[in-house]
């Protein structure tokens, strides 16, 4: 149950086993003498060379200027990781903290940091000892890598700042001392390979994704049911009007909703309308075109993780320190803002199903699905939150990353606005999972009301397990306990 880190890429499936199966982390010796050569290197240039190194014996920035002293650089490093921990608003989930802490210590072993192994090691320490800094949501730019909460990330380094710690946020200080672990003394460079990166992109992006890829399978499943409890027709998910526009999500899309229905008793029933509405029929083209665009977004963001992205980089072969810009989130804040957008759709593309199975326009099953229309509301608000929370994700769907606001005295003239699009697009994703609730207790609801027909084994199996969590609504009850449950069910389950 290790993750040794090395010079191997990082896949999304690997990232998942270290979160879902709580993997400890270790560094390769491939990576151990990566980091060892790195940091000699670096070393010896700052003793040999008379030219100015960016951010090793000069100031930051706009302060690029400015030539430090040897017995400061040091210092100047601590100072650049109090002076820069500036994240602010609510504290980010832990999980998205324990991925900052592994990617970073991922891309710092690649060898073209200059930092101590002690340091890439404390890193691995408060990860394997779920001792999580304390990293609020708001101030990165994403163009200067993550600087703030980067900063914010790497203060108990220094025995400054907070940390989450068996379930409380406690004093760095205190914790540091209770494990015996001594602060660290940053070398040259050693901050400014912390603080830059994109590691607050990337890590959101990361769990962004994970939900991403369960989303996009139980659209599918639980469109299947919609489409089921509406008695919508299978016709529009043959191969053949597929194949007629091959887009890959659309085929993958229409060939798991018939692997869904298959041994369906509601698909034996002959039916009696010639058409569906769109949110049923087009579901291979609507849900497929989310799908190509999360592949899409995976891509680039599995290249990310495996980048250098810090500033200078140091290649040794080369003999070359260049200071340039793999810190620019602009990569990362285009695709966030597409994957908001893609995840935007399936949420809203379910809000129209869920609205189509209370409006009462097909025969079989009753308005707002309950007994006693009238005394009892059934499902009639459940629809409207998932309304409000369609229109939430389009307000947040407004792009990031055409915004700039030039900072560090016109230095940085140009940002990305990444770590904005990458929080909200967590937000959005985990909106679509509420709006995907609202939808399954709708269809199993829908289902419920025209037994003893049934579904097909795969998705009466499914019902089965979502029922031992959200009972049948006989009567009117409190929904938003119902609604939450139901949120549980699919964030907590698995597709081995």
């Amino acid at each position: 149950m290790v993750h040794y880190i090395s010079p191997a890429p990082l896949t999304f499936e690997v990232i998942d086993k270290i979160l879902s199966k709580n993997y400890k982390l270790a560094l390769s010796e491939d990576s151990k003498k990566l980091i060892n050569d790195c940091k000699a290197y670096l070393d010896h240039k700052i003793e040999s060379s008379a030219k100015p190194l960016y951010g090793i014996t000069t100031g930051f920035g706009s302060l690029c200027k400015i030539s430090i002293s040897k017995e400061d650089l040091s210092q100047l490093q601590a100072n650049l990781v109090m002076s820069h921990a500036c994240s602010l608003g609510e504290p980010i989930h832990q999980d998205i903290i324990r991925l900052m802490l592994l990617l970073k210590a991922h891309a710092l072993s690649l060898g073209k940091s200059g930092v101590q192994l002690v340091t890439v090691e404390r890193i691995i320490d408060m990860f394997n000892h779920n001792v999580l800094p304390v990293v609020r949501e708001l101030g990165s730019l994403g163009a200067s890598g993550d600087l703030a909460p980067l900063a914010n990330l790497f203060l108990p380094l220094i025995n400054e700042g907070e940390v989450w710690y068996k379930g409380k946020i406690c004093d760095a200080k205190a914790i540091n001392a209770k494990l015996g672990w001594a602060p660290i003394e940053l070398g040259a460079k050693e901050g400014l390979a912390l603080l830059n990166g994109t590691q607050f992109m990337s890590s959101h992006a990361v769990y962004a994704l994970l939900k991403a890829f369960k989303i996009a399978k139980y659209a599918d499943i639980i469109g299947a049911l919609s489409l089921e409890a509406y008695d919508g027709r299978i016709d529009p998910f043959l191969p053949q009007i597929q194949a007629a526009r091959p887009h890959p999500g659309q085929i993958e899309t229409a060939r798991n909703i018939r692997t869904l229905l298959e041994g369906s008793e509601f698909q034996q029933k002959e039916k009696t309308h010639v058409q569906d509405p769109y949110s049923f029929r087009c579901m291979p083209q609507v849900h497929g075109a989310s799908k190509d665009s999360i592949m899409y977004v995976a891509s680039v963001v599995e290249r990310e993780i495996n980048s250098v992205t810090d500033n200078p980089t140091i290649f040794m072969e080369d003999d070359l320190i260049i200071s340039g810009g793999n810190f620019h989130g602009q990569p990362l804040a285009l695709v966030m803002d597409f994957l908001s957008i893609a995840l935007a759709e399936l949420g809203s593309i379910s809000e129209r199903r869920t609205y189509r199975l209370i409006s009462g326009d097909r025969g079989n099953i009753p308005e707002f699905l309950v007994a006693n229309p009238g005394l009892n509301s059934g499902f009639m608000i459940p629809q409207y939150a998932a309304a409000a929370i369609v229109s939430k994700n389009k307000q947040l769907c407004t792009p990031c990353s055409v915004d700039s606001i030039p900072s560090s005295n016109e230095q940085e003239d140009h940002v990305s606005m990444g770590g904005n699009a990458a929080t909200k697009t967590v937000k959005v994703a985990e909106n679509v999972e509420r709006i995907l609730a609202i939808e399954l207790m709708n269809a199993a609801q829908a289902i419920d009301l025209q037994r003893p027909t049934k579904t097909s084994p795969y998705l009466e199996e499914f019902l089965k397990e979502f029922r031992s969590i959200v009972p049948f609504n006989g009567q009117d009850r409190v929904m938003y306990k119902d609604i939450d449950a139901a949120t549980e069910f699919l964030k907590q389950g698995d597709f081995e």
